[in-house]
């Protein structure tokens, strides 16, 4: 098999997964949290907030892409592959052929900065760049089959993960923020929930190396019990908002 159609497959692969295959980097952030003893200042607010806002720079990125999502551009259940009725080529997708890719890497990268390895966050950041790439290369390939000559031309103007430039260009529709909270909460508070795992792990090795007992060395900082208390509140609220009632729906935006 030609080495570009084996990529693709590998990438096919993946795409059915995309959702669950980054959750593996909790286990290795934890590791390297309660192992790496250079990090002093885990429990500084200003190094928190340093990582918290790459990683809600992600989440932006993701926030305005969904915001301006026309039905039927893509489709979400990673297990049935790559579903598209229109090709996306407004909004975040005027600036970037695979916005959501690009604020999930910011997502995580906050993340994986907060485990306190420059190594780690190096090697990271080059395998979720594979990781994507290969994916990206899969979605393309769809498109390209199903749109032909439109895609090519709106492909060929655009970058795939960084834009060119931060001009805003109206999308033509009204930024959906219910899209938005419908379809993002559980992200959202996914990266929180790693934040707060990691500072745990952090607190745990700073108390056992001062020789703490594991019962009493076990905690959290008090800025993250704070924000994860404020983030569990509004991931309830929002869960039982789009479970029990229509409020969050929107006619003719879908998730991508």
């Amino acid at each position: 098999m030609p080495l570009i159609e084996d990529m693709e497959r590998t990438g096919s692969w993946l795409f059915r997964w995309r959702s669950f295959l980054p959750l593996v980097l909790v286990p290795a952030a934890l590791y390297v949290s309660f192992i790496d003893d250079d990090f002093p200042s885990f429990s500084d607010p200003r190094w928190i907030i340093i990582c918290l806002g790459v990683g809600f720079l992600g989440q932006i990125i993701r926030a305005f892409t969904i915001a301006y999502v026309p039905k039927g551009t893509s489709g979400r259940n990673t297990s049935e592959g790559q579903v598209a009725e229109t090709l996306n080529s407004k909004g975040m997708y005027g600036y970037m052929r695979h916005p959501l890719y690009t604020g999930n890497f910011f997502m995580w990268l906050g993340v994986v900065m907060y485990a306190g390895n420059l190594y780690f966050t190096i090697v990271i950041s080059v395998i979720f760049w594979i990781y994507y790439t290969l994916i990206a290369m899969t979605e393309e390939r769809f498109l390209r089959g199903k749109f032909g000559d439109a895609y090519i031309e709106w492909a060929s103007g655009i970058p795939a993960f960084f834009p060119r430039t931060l001009k805003w260009k109206s999308p033509g529709v009204f930024f959906s923020y219910r899209n938005v909270l419908k379809r993002e909460y559980n992200g959202a508070f996914a990266m929180i929930l790693s934040f707060a795992a990691l500072d745990v792990a952090h607190t745990l090795r700073m108390g056992i190396d001062s020789g703490l007992s594991l019962e009493n060395a076990i905690g959290m900082s008090s800025f993250m019990q704070t924000l994860l208390t404020i983030c569990s509140v509004c991931f309830l609220t929002l869960r039982f908002i789009k479970k029990r009632t229509k409020i969050l729906d929107v006619e003719g935006r879908e998730y991508v």
